[in-house]
């Protein structure tokens, strides 16, 4: 059963979807602000955290920025401040979906189901007596791949690992933009595919949200690896995973 966290210092908005949350079946429960919902994360994980932007000890941007960076929860953003501004920093900020106050209760919840689909599509597929993909196809007169080489995306425990260094978590906006991009190596993915993928919206020509989530995915994977990303910008066209890549179904890859 999913683990749903509710955020909201409104008590009968708080209550009223908590209450709505538990009749669809999810294990849900409810804070009033980002200290609460640290002593919730402290007891066990969330699945899907549905984060209110207007806290009275700390504004919902701050808490989602740090939530991601310890917690691999889907965000839903539940805000009553519509501009465009908010909506490009919350997506920037990590949120996987950004909705706009008064909502329907069915929206969170269809949001919350098509999260929880993305996040278990590993998690249904049968286990493969050898847990590596076999490479994509290499462009015509490319020589083969050195396995040895290779990054490892690790599509279960949504994981990117250089061929030597640590392995690097990933959040749901970061897997699916690298899922793109993994699947056909040095073959670039167009701004429009990956807008509609990440936001199910078009590209907007005028909007950074794409560059700013790659240059902090570059820096966030040296960081903790050590080792520099190969996705490189195509100009006029989008990103484009340029080193070697095989894809892993290992549930533990440590094992």
């Amino acid at each position: 059963m999913a683990r749903i966290i509710v955020v909201e210092d409104e008590a009968d908005l708080r209550d009223d979807l908590v209450e709505y949350l538990d009749r669809c079946g999810f294990e849900v429960q409810g804070a009033s602000r980002g200290a609460e919902l640290d002593r919730l994360l402290d007891a066990g994980p969330a699945d899907v955290i549905v984060l209110d932007v207007n806290l009275p000890d700390e504004d919902g941007f701050s808490v989602a920025r740090r939530v991601r960076a310890g917690s691999p929860a889907a965000i839903i953003m539940l805000t009553a401040r519509s501009s465009l501004i908010d909506r490009v920093i919350g997506l920037e900020l990590g949120a996987d979906v950004y909705l706009v106050k008064p909502v329907d209760f069915r929206e969170v919840e269809a949001q919350i189901k098509a999260l929880m689909r993305r996040m278990q599509k590993g998690a249904d597929s049968p286990p493969a007596a050898d847990h590596l993909q076999a490479p994509p196809a290499a462009p015509a007169g490319a020589p083969p791949a050195d396995l040895r080489k290779a990054w490892l995306f690790d599509d279960i425990e949504w994981r990117i690992q250089p061929p030597s260094g640590a392995a690097v978590p990933l959040t749901a906006t970061e897997y699916k933009f690298l899922s793109l991009l993994v699947t056909a190596p040095g073959e670039a993915v167009s701004r429009q595919d990956i807008s509609l993928a990440l936001t199910g919206r078009d590209w907007d020509p005028y909007s950074r949200s794409i560059d700013s989530l790659v240059r902090r995915l570059r820096i966030k994977v040296e960081e903790r690896s050590g080792c520099a990303l190969p996705v490189q910008a195509v100009h006029g066209v989008g990103y484009a995973f340029v080193g070697p890549v095989v894809t892993s179904a290992v549930e533990d890859s440590a094992g």
